[in-house]
């Protein structure tokens, strides 16, 4: 995985590194590359500024000039692009896929996504203080530590329901961190049914036949749609008997105390940004160790031996199938164990003024190499 892995690494020059803070890189005293584009100018929580780079090996870029701007409302990026304010909008709000692609001056582009939306419940042990009695009195262990529990909140959620109502069919299920036809997926993983009645069953066996409350913390300015989405799990777990509140927190407080497993149940958009099941693995599941650089997005502190094993083996094997296999069989053991509880899959998309083409990388982040000039 070297090819993909490295393109992820950004190299800093010693002498530039050892001497800047963050301030120096936001002021562009400290950037260094060898890119199409130079850089100008960086206005935290605003835009970033770019021009083309005469120096720049490669082909030469398109454009004189970009300009990236941070719009974090997906209404007010539409509005942005149908006032003519920007050329280019990414993660296009659902409410609005449809009447863009009704929009003569727009052209809209969808793609199949890597990214999926996970719910992370927390393993870790004793009371928790977003896990309580009905009387809203803390519980001595954690619920959570228990697989029927864990299965109960999984197949107690209508994943169809929010594919189809709330994201409007710009999703798809997940059963599985990674989508379908991507290196790793395990097809003989089925689709996760909907089915309260058992839920409420699992619940009972697991001794809490009347439920207990628990609260969702989710990002309100990060992921597309996961408040709503989460709110939906709210109800759904409701149903069968967990009284669920959900807490929308802004990102800047949420990513700390999540990264500390402070809550009962996180939410994360794991982006698979390597296209197959390693990076998922690695981040996401394997056990956390800092020294070690594993699980750093592991925020519910998951932990399974056999799944460590599985990664151990694959991080040195250099047969592609085998590997495969490795992965595919990762995927059956976190699903046994309901590791995580996967929600959907996003597709990509983007919308453009009429006479440009947007033609996404391996991820769902935008760079301006991905825009072009349809010809005429």
């Amino acid at each position: 995985m070297l090819p993909l892995d490295i393109a992820s690494v950004y190299i800093v020059s010693k002498h530039a590194g050892e001497k800047s803070k963050t301030e120096d890189y936001n002021a562009g005293r400290s950037v260094v590359g060898t890119g199409p584009y130079k850089f100008i100018s960086y206005s935290p929580g605003d835009r970033t500024v770019f021009e083309r780079n005469p120096g720049y090996y490669g082909p030469k870029p398109l454009w004189d000039k970009v300009n990236y701007r941070y719009i974090n409302n997906g209404a007010a990026r539409t509005a942005a692009l149908l006032a003519g304010d920007v050329d280019v909008i990414d993660k296009v709000a659902v409410t609005d896929v449809e009447k863009l692609k009704k929009t003569p001056t727009v052209s809209v582009y969808t793609y199949p996504g890597l990214r999926v939306l996970l719910l992370q419940p927390s393993f870790r042990p004793g009371a928790n203080e977003f896990i309580t009695d009905n009387a809203g009195k803390p519980i001595e262990k954690n619920p959570l530590q228990d697989l029927r529990v864990r299965q109960a909140l999984s197949i107690a959620i209508n994943r169809k329901a929010i594919t189809d109502r709330i994201l409007q069919g710009t999703v798809t299920e997940a059963n599985q961190w990674m989508p379908k036809n991507t290196f790793g997926y395990n097809p003989e993983v089925k689709d996760i049914a909907y089915n309260v009645e058992q839920a409420k069953k699992l619940l009972a066996e697991a001794g809490f036949p009347q439920g207990f409350q628990i609260s969702i913390h989710v990002p309100g300015d990060r992921y597309p749609q996961a408040p709503e989405t989460v709110q939906a799990v709210a109800q759904f777990w409701t149903r069968a008997g967990v009284k669920t509140k959900v807490e929308v927190v802004p990102w800047a407080v949420y990513s700390s105390r999540a990264n500390k497993n402070e809550f009962a149940v996180s939410v994360i958009a794991w982006g698979n940004g390597t296209g197959e099941a390693g990076y998922g693995l690695l981040q996401t599941l394997a056990s956390n160790d800092a020294k070690r650089g594993r699980g750093s997005n592991n925020w519910g502190r998951y932990s399974n031996e056999a799944v460590d094993k599985a990664l151990d083996a694959a991080t040195v094997e250099f047969d592609a199938k085998r590997r495969e296999a490795m992965f595919r069989h990762s995927v059956k053991l976190v699903t046994d164990d309901v590791g995580q509880i996967p929600l959907f899959h996003y597709q990509n998309i983007w919308a453009a003024k009429k006479g440009l083409k947007v033609v996404p990388l391996l991820s769902d982040r935008t760079t301006s190499m991905q825009v072009t000039r349809l010809a005429k």
